[in-house]
């Protein structure tokens, strides 16, 4: 009888030009090597122009789909993206602090194009809610901001703004430091070590869903018992493959391509 591969749950919105949210999810899961499973928190209209809208399902709906899978299949890992509202980010938090299996949080705030996907004031429920229940959070240069007020310009502010977000109570943080100029370098802390992962550049401007794919990345190598610096840096890889392997879709910003490694063969 087959084994079950490692299984990582993604409690996240749905994007339906499928570059980004719980699909890039289940895709870099399935290309990892895991078995993943998702929680639909919102539903967005969407393709590669940007966000036309989006719709928050009620939270009965997120705690039951979250009480299904857990109670039945488990998960050796979750990763959590869009939650939308403060109502959907506590209903998501309480059920993941009782739950022993490493959290990935990506607190998402915008879309790549720029339109948000997080009630202003969801802001707080991030910080004093979700991220106290975090084994790593995974934040762009915005969100740092969104979430600390610290405004990274440079490769020397990366660790003040791991600092920063750390307080809120998360075991990890990450730092993306991919919209900086030079090179794309991003740094990882846990309040005494740190841990600096840098990649090339690659001139592509398709790259809809490299957050919610890193974030994948790093919760399906937790999974598969990677400590945290080896599971990053796994995931640093993955990504940075994908974005280099980026294609277009329709007239916007197309998605990395999380099949990359099946297409290099």
């Amino acid at each position: 009888m087959a084994v079950a591969p490692p299984r990582v749950l993604t409690v996240a919105g749905s994007d339906s030009g499928g570059g980004a949210g719980i699909q890039a999810d289940l895709k870099t899961m399935l290309a990892l090597g895991a078995h993943g499973m998702s929680v639909v928190c919102a539903v967005t209209a969407q393709n590669s122009l940007g966000v036309q809208g989006y719709w928050e399902l009620p939270p009965e709906a997120v705690e039951a789909q979250l009480e299904s899978v857990l109670s039945d299949i488990g998960a050796q890992a979750v990763k959590t993206g869009m939650l939308a509202s403060t109502a959907l980010v506590e209903t998501v938090a309480a059920r993941l602090s009782e739950y022993p299996a490493p959290l990935v949080v990506d607190p998402v705030g915008v879309s790549k194009h720029g339109d948000p996907l997080l009630a202003r004031d969801a802001v707080d429920a991030v910080r004093h809610k979700l991220l106290p229940v975090a084994t790593v959070v995974t934040p762009n240069l915005w969100e740092v901001e969104l979430l600390t007020g610290v405004k990274v310009e440079s490769e020397r502010d990366l660790l003040r703004a791991a600092e920063a977000v750390r307080e809120f109570g998360s075991e990890w943080v990450l730092i993306k430091g991919g919209h900086l100029s030079g090179r794309p370098v991003d740094l990882l802390y846990d309040g005494t070590e740190t841990y600096e992962y840098a990649a090339p550049r690659h001139d592509n401007r398709h790259t809809h869903g490299t957050g919610c794919t890193l974030a994948s990345a790093i919760a399906t190598r937790l999974a598969f018992g990677d400590t945290m610096p080896e599971a990053v840096g796994a995931a640093k890889e993955y990504v940075t493959g994908a974005i280099e392997a980026g294609f277009p879709l329709g007239v916007g910003i197309g998605p990395v391509d999380h099949g990359w490694r099946l297409r290099a063969r």
